[in-house]
């Protein structure tokens, strides 16, 4: 499937299916890189633009909550950067985001709230910024 035909994936169901287009143009601002690719097969493209394709296909679903299994990883250091700036946005447009992620410092300097597990228990929890200045 092409770029433009996976995130219309998203969009089937409802409300996400009536703001199908301006959801899709609204991925494009986020992924520029996208928009050039929109007929490209998403199997041909590189992994940062394939996980930019998985996250603009989970925003055409108008979602309350977003999950990231590790986002960063594998990518680029300037795509790890970008990836977390649409976080970010999402966030701050009012979607709940839930992120599992080994990069620690880049998560915790956006997180609202914590959980730092060691062999499955929890061994510290609270606020992200507070966190980030705690050693373990």
């Amino acid at each position: 499937m092409t770029v433009e035909e996976n995130l219309d994936m998203g969009s089937l169901k409802g409300e996400a299916r009536k703001q199908r287009e301006q959801s899709k143009q609204m991925v494009f601002e986020l992924f520029p890189r996208l928009k050039e690719r929109r007929r490209q097969l998403c199997g041909t493209l590189s992994g940062g633009e394939q996980q930019m394709v998985a996250v603009g296909r989970g925003l055409m679903a108008k979602p309350l909550l977003m999950m990231f299994d590790e986002p960063s990883l594998g990518l680029a250091p300037i795509l790890v950067r970008e990836i977390f700036n649409v976080i970010k946005r999402i966030r701050s447009e009012g979607t709940t985001v839930l992120i599992v992620e080994q990069n620690v410092n880049q998560t915790l300097t956006i997180a609202d709230r914590a959980y730092v597990l060691e062999t499955g228990k929890i061994v510290l929890e609270g606020p992200g910024k507070a966190l980030l200045n705690d050693a373990i």
